[in-house]
């Protein structure tokens, strides 16, 4: 399927988090997995880290991450690299406006929250 729009988009909202699949397995891309987040105002991810490299590209907002211990600061345009295993917290942070992101890693990646490793659902 060469498009795959937004508005057609399955919704995943996780504790402040809502992930929009694009380019996933499941929506017709083989090696890539794409999906649009957005971070309510003042959420922040549970430490995790994911078995394959993940890029953030902030669209709009203001978004912080603590990356393998690095503290790291994101406007609009600006991309956030996390390598694969890294121990990632990503937040907005602004308390008023929300945060919009464009996630990008490989198709079949796994996540690790704790001592659970699973497919997260917006990435299949």
């Amino acid at each position: 399927m060469p498009l795959s729009t937004i508005a057609d988009a399955k919704v995943f909202d996780r504790d402040g988090f809502t992930f929009r699949p694009l380019a996933v397995p499941s929506r017709g891309s083989v090696e890539l997995a794409i999906w649009a987040l957005e971070i309510a105002p003042g959420a922040a991810s549970e430490a995790h880290s994911m078995d394959r490299e993940e890029v953030f590209v902030v669209v709009s907002g203001k978004v912080s991450a603590t990356i393998a211990g690095v503290e790291v600061n994101a406007g609009d345009g600006d991309a956030i690299i996390v390598p694969a295993g890294a121990q990632l917290q990503i937040r907005n942070a602004c308390t008023e406006h929300p945060a919009s992101l464009a996630a990008m890693t490989s198709a079949g990646m796994k996540a690790t929250v704790g001592d659970a490793t699973f497919p997260p659902p917006w990435a299949q």
